[in-house]
């Protein structure tokens, strides 16, 4: 597994961790328990907005109350149920195949033996499901089981990215790996949900609101992107 390298002029994860939990709040890491919902939930996520996902996902439910129902559910009906969440076409096809891929390996919806296994074979077990990614399989680990796994979706890889934490070139799967490398299993967590804060709110993609940023003394793309040192904010 690669490392990750830093400068000393980096913040440390716990660092960032500290400065944006002062901005947003201290991130509670409450996993739920249920590994079939958050992989579900997930997919269903997958390009489109967190309210349509749980527009789709509460549709779902509303026509499958159980995960049996899409054993034998047509296409068709899975398709219009998620419509509303977009890409359902994509999305329906993929939802059965891992519902039916599950029952065929275990018998029945209980994810609860991740909890249980190494990470990285919890990890592969995931990744081994028709269409399920990295981030996917993180999501679960994380959410429902609290196993330090770190879903890297678009803002934590873009803040990280920024931070000089991972190198520029790192796709999401390399980045994942790079910080799980360096986060103690704790801060994986709150460090997943600050880095998510704060690339909605502050270093969003385009126009980031570097001045009013905690981390910008120490962020090399704070900065270059305000041409030098000058005017930052956020102590040493």
């Amino acid at each position: 597994m690669p490392k990750a390298s830093r400068s000393k002029a980096t913040l440390s994860p716990a660092e960032i961790i500290e400065r944006l939990s002062a901005l947003y709040g201290t991130p509670v890491w409450r996993p739920h328990g249920d590994g079939m919902t958050e992989l579900i939930l997930t997919v269903l996520s997958q390009n489109t907005s967190d309210t349509n996902s749980g527009r789709a996902f509460m549709r779902l439910r509303s026509r499958f109350p159980d995960w049996h129902g899409l054993l034998s559910a047509d296409p068709s009906a899975v398709e219009e149920a998620i419509q509303v969440g977009g890409l359902a076409r994509t999305k329906s096809p993929r939802l059965k195949a891992i519902v039916e891929e599950v029952w065929s390996r275990r018998g029945d919806f209980d994810l609860s033996f991740l909890a249980g296994l190494p990470l990285d074979e919890a990890k592969g077990w995931l990744r081994s499901l028709p269409g399920v990614g990295a981030k996917t399989a993180a999501c679960v680990l994380m959410f429902a089981y609290g196993r330090p796994a770190l879903p890297v979706d678009t803002h934590v890889h873009r803040v990280a990215q920024r931070l000089g934490l991972v190198p520029g070139t790192a796709g999401p799967v390399e980045a994942q790996e790079r910080l799980e490398a360096v986060l103690p299993a704790a801060e994986v967590y709150p460090f997943h949900i600050s880095l998510i804060r704060h690339g909605r709110r502050l270093c969003r993609a385009q126009r980031p609101l570097c001045p009013e940023c905690p981390l910008l003394q120490r962020c090399p793309y704070g900065r270059s992107h305000l041409g030098g040192p000058a005017a930052q904010k956020g102590g040493p």
